[in-house]
């Protein structure tokens, strides 16, 4: 099997949308991450992945804290800004528990890294919520490498 081929079929697992942002080096990072889950609740703990690719990879040792924005429907372009599909700048964030996160979206989280965990060509940044603030809405899904909207809620 090869690179396309597995890419391919994880492209079949539909997944939610959500934007990464930390602060480093005096300016708001972001980027688009479909590869987050929950770890556990009790502690509450998520996982994100990180591209050995990424701006967000390079600076990992800087990264003590971080942001998980889950986009909701009409959230799209913004998706496409961080996953660097549109080129266009962008500043509506807001903070939560001092970390920038995107401004109105569906479900935000404030994280602190406790650990990473290299795999294979990703880095995995496994860190605590700290504070979480939840709204109403329908999320934006991404499935078989295309953008989808939830028709029953």
């Amino acid at each position: 099997m090869g690179a396309q081929e597995f890419r391919k079929a994880m492209s079949k697992f539909a997944t939610g949308i959500t934007v990464v942002t930390t602060e480093f080096d005096g300016s708001v990072q972001g980027m688009t991450v479909n590869a987050f889950m929950s770890v556990s609740l009790d502690p509450q703990l998520i996982t994100i992945s990180l591209d050995h690719r990424t701006n967000f990879y390079e600076n990992a040792d800087k990264i003590k804290r971080f942001g998980v924005s889950i986009l909701r429907e009409e959230q799209q372009e913004i998706s496409m800004i961080f996953a660097k599909q549109i080129d266009k700048a962008f500043h509506d964030f807001t903070m939560l528990d001092q970390i920038p996160v995107i401004n109105d979206a569906l479900t935000t989280l404030a994280c602190t890294v406790i650990n990473t965990v290299e795999a294979g060509d990703h880095l995995l940044l496994i860190a605590k919520v700290d504070e979480i603030k939840l709204d109403e809405g329908k999320p934006i899904l991404y499935y078989n490498s295309n953008y989808h909207k939830l028709e029953n809620p």
